[in-house]
């Protein structure tokens, strides 16, 4: 089965004067290129996502966004071509420009300027390679970014043009907004009746783009300390992601207080960290000739600023991953392991955490392993699975490792081996809670830019497999709530009803999650009724658990405002089209509750009477349960619902008994 602007003339700097945003708990775009999202773990920017270039476009993500987004030449036309409702626009640029960050902007824009409630405005991701498992039903001044941009393939990009094409039409009768992002290097591959409408953009200056995220992370310094010709040429030539990498260096370095007090102490270890800080560490693992003393070194950029007995033991632990004999000494006639560590210029702090003396050196070692021994990613995979468990490791660390593994396999083109670790995690978790290592590289891989997509189908796949652990489902579950439904929320939905209908404990977690994302996004309550309504009627042996979940999803408590009564009436008629269950009751007077509380829901009563015509067994249990909740509580209000109720349910009743041919009532219909 398949699954279903612009910005008005000064806010770049008024949105200095109001807002900003330190910390975001969530992923954010934090620059004027491609997103990259950064995890350091010094100062008090401790935890701050890194190597997730993010899908998500939600508002808080925005404004982050908008706060350091530089407008880049020929911004403007765009967003112009962009007010007109149905409007699209076609965006090219160089890579490394800010394309899609721009794209955000421009629709971003939009939603200052039409006034339109930010909760009934659909913000979202459109895909080209998720063709057929999206119900895609915009409507006016909704905002799509369709993002072409990582196509390469001149037969990908014409199957992309076609799906564009057809979104393009929806968006235009609906009256909503699309900007597509279109691949810098197939400009004679785009489809002709697309020419008219792209506007290509132009690079913003390095320079504003540095200053604005200096200034947003409120560091002093004078324009004159930014005209090195080091800086002008890394501002001229690097792509805006890189800009913005630069600038949270320089961030982190002032909030460590390592490498002094002054800005120019800072912005020269920034410098270093961008331009040359790979190589280095390259030269040192050359030189570097043992396995101890190059398994120490990758042992501390992966826990770098965790105490040091935990990374000894992390040490020991990859050496025994990968197969490497101990030394045949007693340790008391080996180096110590301070003296390895002075050796290899890594720093213990007095509260006996380890670092490397360089700004971003952790990462650089990081880096280089992972590019230049792939033989051995499989063994740090398995290392990575042990000793992200480790018991000295705080909460935090634990999840800085596992975005650490996560970045480095993402960049390698490895996403199996971290959705391996999820799987690994989750099964292996004790208890009803949900494992957060594997949460965390779930959402890692979710919000991927490039490998999204792979980690949304590898959860469809697994959704729809066998036997699956209930600490797997806990966490699928709570990632595709929380980081799949903000971008994909049809995706979501489907995968969450594979796990809600499934035999496991944790099912109930995945019924819970789903019936919130319905809340949440009040456009999934109709597919997702009709689908399980269809499934309750395709095959009544395995209708438990679709009408189950049907039967909550039409509680009133549920059901949007104003309820969608031809919708409620189908799913109160595959409800009542099966033998009456405990499960009606709680329906029943849920609704009864809510019109004696609420007289426009007063067609309730009829529609839910109309439902169960032709059933007498059905009416006879609606007219128990009104009976039933009327003594319950003795009120004239209740009484007044009740009788009304009845008399629908009498005029129902006498409707079948005086049809042509009709037979006796049977005391059951009495």
């Amino acid at each position: 089965m398949t699954e279903q602007g612009r910005e008005p003339e000064g806010t770049w700097e008024r949105a200095w004067e109001h807002v900003t945003v330190n910390d975001p708990s969530g992923p954010v775009n934090n620059g004027a290129g491609a997103q990259h999202n950064h995890f350091y773990s010094t100062g008090t920017h401790r935890r701050v996502r890194r190597g997730a270039e993010s899908l998500r476009i939600v508002r808080e993500d925005r404004v982050y966004l908008a706060d350091r987004f530089v407008p880049p030449p020929e911004y403007r036309v765009a967003a112009e071509r962009l007010e007109k409702p149905g409007s699209t626009v076609f965006l090219t640029a160089s890579p490394g420009s800010g394309r899609r960050a721009a794209a955000i902007m421009l629709l971003h824009g939009l939603g200052e300027d039409n006034g339109a409630p930010e909760e009934d405005v659909r913000f979202e991701e459109l895909s080209a390679l998720d063709e057929g498992e999206d119900r895609f039903a915009p409507r006016e001044g909704d905002r799509f970014l369709f993002d072409l941009s990582a196509i390469t393939e001149e037969t990908k990009y014409v199957q992309a043009q076609r799906l564009l094409s057809l979104r393009r039409s929806q968006v235009q009768e609906a009256g909503a907004h699309l900007v597509a992002v279109l691949p810098s290097e197939l400009g004679h591959a785009l489809a002709p009746d697309f020419q008219p409408h792209v506007v290509r953009l132009g690079r913003p200056r390095g320079i504003a783009v540095v200053t604005r995220y200096l200034r947003m992370d409120r560091i002093a310094f004078r324009p004159a300390e930014l005209e090195s010709a080091d800086l002008r040429r890394l501002c001229e030539r690097s792509p805006m992601r890189e800009l913005a990498r630069f600038a949270g260096l320089v961030r982190t370095a002032r909030d460590s207080g390592r490498f002094g007090t002054d800005f120019a102490g800072w912005l020269d270890q920034s410098m270093h960290a961008v331009t040359d800080r790979v190589g280095e560490a390259g030269r040192q693992v050359i030189a570097v000739r043992t396995a101890h003393e190059r398994a120490l070194l990758l042992a501390t950029a992966m826990f770098e600023e965790v105490h040091a007995d935990t990374v000894y033991k992390a040490w020991h632990g990859l050496m025994r991953t990968v197969r490497h004999e101990e030394e045949g000494t007693t340790e008391l006639a080996r180096t110590d392991f301070g003296e390895r560590l002075t050796t290899l210029g890594i720093e213990r702090d007095p509260d006996g955490r380890l670092r490397f003396g360089q700004l971003a050196y952790a990462e650089a070692v990081r880096t280089y392993f992972w590019a230049n021994f792939p033989g051995m990613r499989d063994d740090l995979r398995n290392w990575i699975g042990r000793a992200a468990g480790l018991d000295g490791l705080t909460a935090d660390e634990r999840m800085n490792v596992v975005v650490r593994f996560g970045e480095r396999s993402l960049a390698v083109g490895r996403p199996d081996h971290l959705f391996d670790l999820v799987v690994r995690w989750a099964d292996g978790a004790a208890g009803s809670s949900c494992e957060p290592r594997a949460l965390t590289a779930l959402r890692l891989g979710i919000g991927h830019e490039k490998f999204g997509g792979w980690f949304r189908r590898r959860i469809y796949d697994c959704v729809r497999s066998g036997s699956l652990s209930n600490g797997l489902i806990r966490v699928l579950s709570t990632a595709c709530l929380e980081s799949l439904g903000p971008t994909h929320p049809h995706q979501a939905m489907v995968r969450l009803r594979y796990l809600a209908l499934r035999r496991e404990e944790a099912a109930h977690e995945a019924r819970k999650a789903l019936l919130d994302l319905v809340e949440r996004d009040r456009r999934l309550y109709r597919p997702l009724l009709e689908d399980l309504r269809n499934r309750a009627h395709r095959d009544p042996r395995e209708a438990e658990s679709p009408l189950r979940l049907l039967t909550e999803l039409l509680g009133s408590e549920r059901t949007p405002d104003p309820p969608p009564w031809p919708v409620l009436f189908q799913g109160w008629d595959a409800v009542f089209s099966q033998p009456p269950t405990e499960l009606w009751d709680p329906l029943v007077r849920g609704w009864l509750d809510a019109v004696a509380g609420d007289s426009t829901r007063g067609m309730a009563l009829g529609v839910m009477v109309r439902a169960a015509h032709g059933r007498s067994v059905a009416l006879h249990r609606l007219y128990v349960i009104a009976s039933d909740w009327v003594r319950y509580a003795r009120h004239p209000s209740r009484a007044a619902v009740a009788a009304h109720f009845w008399q629908h349910i009498d005029h129902a009743q006498y409707a079948r008994t005086n049809r042509p041919g009709a037979g006796p009532r049977t005391t059951e219909e009495t």
